[in-house]
């Protein structure tokens, strides 16, 4: 098996090899992985590669899975529509 030709996460184009080459650069947790690969902050929030992750964290460092922190989760933020920022902006202008 080919390290480079395997997709740990799709939304950021991140192989199994570019997580040991991080592993071995000294990177150990999620969320420092998360933060230099951005596994985990696509579309899916890492609700596609977030085991795979954890578990390929565990294997290589030897620990128990259990010891593996997952990501830490951020709420979802809103939306705000341009037209509020533009009436807004307007508001401004008039005061």
């Amino acid at each position: 098996m080919d390290p480079n030709k395997v997709i740990i996460c799709r939304c950021s184009d991140v192989t199994l090899q570019d997580l040991h080459d991080l592993f071995k650069e000294g990177y150990e947790t999620f969320d420092e992985v998360k933060r230099i690969a951005r596994v985990g902050m696509g579309p899916c929030q890492a609700n596609t590669c977030g085991k795979i992750v954890r578990k390929e964290i565990a294997r290589y460092f030897n620990r128990p899975i259990e010891d593996v922190e997952f990501h830490r989760m951020r709420p979802f933020t809103m939306g705000v529509k341009l037209s509020a920022i533009k009436e807004a902006a307007e508001d401004e202008e008039e005061s």
